[in-house]
């Protein structure tokens, strides 16, 4: 069992639940039930020496008063006993807080599901991460905390290099300690972090082998940052011929089905066999069925786990494994049966977002006119 804070929904310790009853006496009996080979020592009461600075085992008895702050019982409501396991990483999420980071942009992951993630990916030392939207390199830093080097690719040339415009409030400008590096510095992470290169998504750079033991990441939905990715051969030519310079020469949407699309390949293409990726999935709440979960022939479903964002939309935490090596005819065989149909639904969640922010301004404008 877990024993959980209210901030964040964190797990503060884990325990080996031996019993649990509503009373003392529910409580007991429940313990003179527990199978005694999975006992660590001889049935309660315990005999021998105890031992407070140093012990071997620690038991808890945990006695719950319910959620509600404002309207305790007077007695607990449940009573729990078991052996202690271990205590979560709860500091973590002050520690790494995104309001101290020096990097940061308008979509920066919170901390603590940038932890979460990293724990979906099973991530452990001297693992190779990669995020290919890396943004700020939020992600990269919950990977390189728990010992795995990271690498990450974006388009955004200023974003990569921190360059341009500030995300805070306040600041013009980003100042020379406002890029990937310096975040990964501040933590003491700096010796994890490979590189981030200026790319798209949308073409692979990479040799045709397994490279990666995990790829996390946070694909934009459209909302707060484009989704784009580089254009034509034939745009580009165009733009070419106009003398139009910049880092990028032209620019066109990416639609989410296309990121979906495009992610799965590579990881199935990139990951070592047994690697993870972890990505969220922005959904529209009333179409939502599983079914629009994008799939595909290399990667098996681990996870699918939900953060509500409004009333009418969430976003779907999804852990894949990699279990089959990339071939050449799985790069499109997942789009040949009508379920891809389905996910092609998500290149309308930015207007079905904002539709339903306009209706409930306007529920809200009527309400206040009552």
């Amino acid at each position: 069992m877990c024993k959980q804070s209210n901030n964040h929904g964190i797990s503060r310790s884990i325990f080996e639940l031996w019993g649990h009853g509503k009373s003392a006496e529910e409580l007991y009996t429940s313990l003179k039930n527990y199978p005694m080979e999975k006992m660590a020592l001889e049935f309660l009461p315990f005999e021998g020496k105890v031992n407070l600075k140093n012990p071997e085992h620690i038991f808890w008895i945990l006695e719950d008063y319910g959620m509600d702050p404002n309207n305790i019982p007077k007695e607990p409501l449940d009573l729990y006993f078991g052996r202690w396991i271990a205590d979560g990483q709860r500091e973590l999420i002050e520690s790494y807080s995104v309001k101290r980071r020096h990097f940061i942009g308008n979509t920066s992951m919170d901390a603590c599901l940038s932890f979460i993630m990293a724990n979906h990916g099973r991530v452990k030392a001297n693992d190779v991460v990669f995020d290919p939207f890396v943004g700020t390199g939020g992600l990269l830093i919950s990977s390189a905390r728990f010992g795995a080097y990271v690498c990450g690719t974006d388009i955004d040339y200023n974003t990569v290099h921190g360059l341009g415009k500030a995300s805070r409030k306040n600041q013009k400008w980003r100042g020379p300690d406002e890029n990937i590096r310096a975040n990964l510095r501040q933590y003491g992470l700096e010796k994890y972090y490979l590189d981030a290169l200026v790319s798209d998504a949308s073409k692979p750079i990479w040799r045709k082998e397994m490279l990666f033991d995990a790829i996390i990441t946070d694909p934009p939905y459209g909302i707060r940052e484009a989704t784009r990715r580089t254009g034509s051969q034939k745009e580009i030519l165009k733009a070419t011929e106009r003398g139009t310079e910049n880092h990028i020469s032209i620019s066109s949407n990416y639609h989410l089905s296309d990121i979906f699309f495009d992610l799965l390949n590579s990881a199935a293409e990139y990951l070592v066999m047994g690697g993870r990726l972890v990505y969220w999935l922005p959904v529209y709440k009333p179409e939502y069925t599983e079914e629009i979960i994008p799939r595909h022939p290399c990667l098996k479903l681990i996870s699918n786990c939900e953060q509500m964002l409004s009333s009418h939309t969430s976003r779907r935490l999804i852990t894949m494994e990699k279990v089959k090596e990339f071939e050449d005819n799985d790069q499109y065989s997942h789009l040949l049966d009508y379920q891809s149909l389905l996910y092609k639904g998500h290149n309308a969640f930015r207007e079905k977002y904002f539709s339903g922010v306009t209706k409930r301004i306007a529920k809200e404008e009527k309400d206040n006119q009552k």
